[in-house]
C-alpha cells in the first residue's frame, strides 16, 4: 500500500461520523496556530450548485492574477481534488505529511474525536496558509452555522447557492429552518451574494443581513438572459455583459454563473482587481466534474450528481430541454437516507428503463431495493450486484438510440466514470 493509500485509509477509519458544531475544529486549528486567521476567504453555502459556483469564483479570481485556494467536497475522482491551489490538486506527499501532522493532534482529543471532514478542513487551512494563497474559496460541507468551515472570521464574501430541502435530519424540515442554518455563515459586515431563492429562504437571508449590518446582493432571474444551452455549455447575458459562455451544461448554470459574477463584482468593490476580461475568462474556462457532465455526445452519455428533489428538478428541466420527448436509460444509485421517492418520481416519465446499482458507501441503498421502489413507481427497473454490470447493460440496451444518464449520487461518480471507460 502506498503512503497516500495508507493515509487515506487511516482517515476513513480513524475519523468517522458526521457531527455539527465548531468546538472540535476550533481545537484542531488552535493546535496548528490558527492558520485560518492569516487567510482571506469567500465562503459558499447552499443546497445545490455550491460546488460549481465555488469553482467559477475561484476561476475568476485565478484569472484575475491571484493565487487561489479551493476547498470542496465530496471528492469526485480522488481525495486530492478537495484541496486545490490555482486549480491544481494537492500533491500526494502533501496529503501524507498533513495527515501525519494531524494524527497526534486528533488523538489528543479522545474525549471528543473529530470527524474526517473536520480534520480535512483543518488540513486545508494549514495548506492554504503554508502556500500563502491570496484568497481561498471554501465550500460548506453541510448547513453553515455548525459546519466546520464556519470557524473563519468575516469573509470577503458570503455566497448562497440555491437552497432546497436536504439533510433535513440535521438542518430542519422546512426551507426556513434550513436557510437559518445556512445564514449562520453571515458575520458582521459581510458582503452577501444570493442566488434567486424561494421567499421563505430569501426572507431569512435578508433578516440575517440586517442583523449583522451586511450588504446583500441578490441575483434576479429576470436579469439572466439565456441565449443558448446545449451539451457544450450555455451562452447568456448578465449585468450588462453580452454573450458570456460557461462550459457547463444545465439550464441552471447561467444563474450559478450570475451569482459568481455578482460575487466577483462585490469583491471588486472591496478593492480586488477583477475586470470584465478576467470574469469572462474565468467563467469561460471553468471545469466541474459530476454535474451534468457530458462523457460522450453521440449517443449521449451524461453523469449527474443530483441527489435531492430540488437538484433533480433542475436536472429534469435540462433533460427535457436537451432531449425533448426522447426516452432515457438511467443508471441510478442513491444514499438510503435521502428522499428516494422524491428524487426518482420525476424521472419516471422520462425513462425507458432504470438500471440500479449500489454506490460504494455505507449509507447506500441496495440496488435490488432501489429497483423494487422504481418498479412500484410504474417503471421498468433492474438491480445489479456491481456498478460495472449495471453500466454494461445500460450501454448495451441504449445502442445508438437512447441517451444514457447516470444519476443519483456524487458518491458513485468516479465508479461510473471508471466503468464507462470500458464501453466508450
Amino acid at each position: 500500500m502506498s503512503s497516500i493509500e495508507a493515509a487515506l485509509a487511516y482517515m476513513s477509519t480513524a475519523w468517522q461520523g458526521s457531527k455539527l458544531g465548531l468546538d472540535r475544529t476550533v481545537r484542531l486549528l488552535k493546535a496548528l496556530g490558527n492558520p485560518q486567521d492569516k487567510l482571506k476567504f469567500v465562503h459558499i453555502t447552499g443546497t445545490n450548485g455550491k460546488g460549481s459556483t465555488a469553482a467559477m469564483i475561484e476561476s475568476v479570481l485565478r484569472h484575475s492574477g491571484y493565487k487561489t485556494g479551493l476547498f470542496t467536497s465530496p471528492a469526485i475522482t480522488r481525495f486530492n481534488e478537495r484541496i486545490r491551489i490555482n486549480g491544481e490538486d494537492i500533491p500526494d506527499e502533501d496529503v501524507v505529511s498533513l495527515v501525519e501532522m494531524m494524527k497526534p493532534i486528533a488523538a489528543a482529543m479522545d474525549d471528543d474525536t473529530p470527524t474526517e471532514f473536520e480534520v480535512v478542513t483543518a488540513m486545508a487551512m494549514q495548506y492554504f496558509c503554508d502556500q500563502k494563497v491570496d484568497i481561498a474559496v471554501l465550500e460548506v460541507g453541510m448547513g453553515g452555522r455548525g459546519d466546520s468551515t464556519n470557524v473563519i472570521k468575516t469573509p470577503e464574501a458570503a455566497v448562497f447557492a440555491a437552497i432546497g430541502l436536504d439533510h433535513t435530519d440535521f438542518l430542519g424540515d422546512t426551507l426556513e429552518k434550513i436557510a437559518r442554518e445556512k445564514a449562520g455563515i453571515i458575520k458582521e459586515g459581510t458582503s452577501v451574494i444570493s442566488y434567486p431563492q424561494p421567499e421563505e429562504a430569501a426572507a431569512v437571508i435578508r433578516e440575517a443581513c440586517e442583523q449583522t449590518h451586511s450588504t446583500l446582493y441578490t441575483v434576479k432571474e429576470e436579469d439572466v438572459t439565456v441565449k443558448k444551452c446545449d451539451l457544450t455549455g450555455c451562452t447568456f447575458d448578465f449585468a450588462g455583459m453580452k454573450d458570456l459562455f460557461v462550459p457547463l451544461c444545465g439550464t441552471y448554470q447561467p444563474s450559478n454563473a450570475a451569482v459568481a459574477i455578482t460575487a466577483a463584482k462585490a469583491l471588486a468593490e472591496k478593492g480586488w482587481n477583477i475586470t470584465e476580461e478576467s470574469i469572462r475568462a474565468g467563467i469561460g474556462s471553468v471545469r466541474w466534474l459530476g454535474r451534468f457532465e457530458v462523457l460522450r455526445t453521440e449517443p449521449p452519455v451524461i453523469l449527474d450528481g443530483s441527489h435531492n428533489p430540488h437538484g433533480i428538478s433542475a436536472t429534469v428541466k435540462t433533460l427535457k430541454e436537451q432531449f425533448g420527448d426522447r426516452k432515457i436509460i438511467f443508471v441510478v444509485g442513491v444514499m438510503a437516507d435521502k428522499d428516494v421517492h422524491g428524487i426518482f418520481e420525476s424521472l419516471v416519465p422520462l425513462a425507458k428503463e432504470f438500471h440500479a446499482v449500489t454506490p460504494h458507501n455505507v449509507r447506500s441503498m441496495a440496488a435490488k431495493d432501489l429497483a423494487k421502489l422504481l418498479e412500484s413507481l410504474g417503471s421498468t427497473a433492474y438491480g445489479y450486484d456491481t456498478i460495472e454490470e449495471g453500466i454494461r447493460q445500460a450501454i448495451e440496451n441504449a445502442g445508438d438510440t437512447y441517451p444514457v444518464v447516470a444519476i443519483g449520487s456524487l458518491y458513485f461518480s468516479n465508479d461510473i466514470r471508471t466503468a464507462l471507460k470500458e464501453f466508450l
